[in-house]
């Protein structure tokens, strides 16, 4: 018996050594750690598309409400079957804007028998009813319909400067059902998305 307690005890403290030499192998190991910690701050850009109808003076027309009004070439108040009439309308980043885009198109409106057609045409180049460029909606596209329309990208304007605009010619033409003495209204978005 004797023996069995002398076991029991030095199992006991040799136990109990080892709590206390766990505890303070912790207590080294704790004294070892290091940090290192980076911080950054963050801000966002800026975005604006603006329209002109003339090519020169760009605002902002961000609703209907806003809406630019385009001038359309002579006889466009006085349609006749298969008749086309072309407006011009440039669209580009405003100044200080940090980002290219994406610009999609739609058009709506309540006008029977018209279709409509866009074409991007070189910087300065005149918009009339046969003008060609690179397609952006295809001739034929009616208002009240979702067109099959291309996207085309902006790109971001240098520095401060207002971006490069892209000269857009719109062309409605009158269908051969035509009605007399009826009156509509097409209405064109052109949606930027920063890229």
């Amino acid at each position: 018996m004797p023996t069995s307690s002398l076991r029991s005890r030095r199992v006991r403290a040799v136990a109990i050594g080892g709590v206390v030499l766990g505890l303070g192998a912790m207590a080294t190991l704790a004294a070892w750690t290091d940090q290192e910690w980076a911080t950054s701050p963050f801000s966002s850009g800026h975005f604006n598309l603006e329209g002109s109808t003339d090519g020169n003076d760009f605002t902002d027309n961000a609703s209907l409400d806003d809406a630019a009004g385009l001038t359309f070439s002579t006889g466009a108040d006085n349609l006749a079957p298969g008749q086309s009439v072309a407006s011009a309308f440039d669209i580009r980043l405003g100044e200080g804007t940090t980002t290219g885009a994406t610009i999609a198109t739609k058009a709506s409106g309540d006008g029977d028998n018209l279709t409509y057609g866009i074409q991007k045409l070189a910087a300065g180049a005149e918009c009339t009813a046969s003008a060609t460029g690179t397609t952006v909606v295809p001739a034929g596209a009616t208002l009240d319909s979702a067109a099959r329309a291309t996207s085309f990208t902006l790109a971001q304007p240098a520095g401060d400067e207002a971006g490069e605009a892209a000269h857009l010619c719109i062309t409605v033409t009158a269908g051969s059902e035509l009605e007399q003495g009826k009156t509509g209204t097409g209405v064109w978005t052109f949606t930027a998305t920063s890229n």
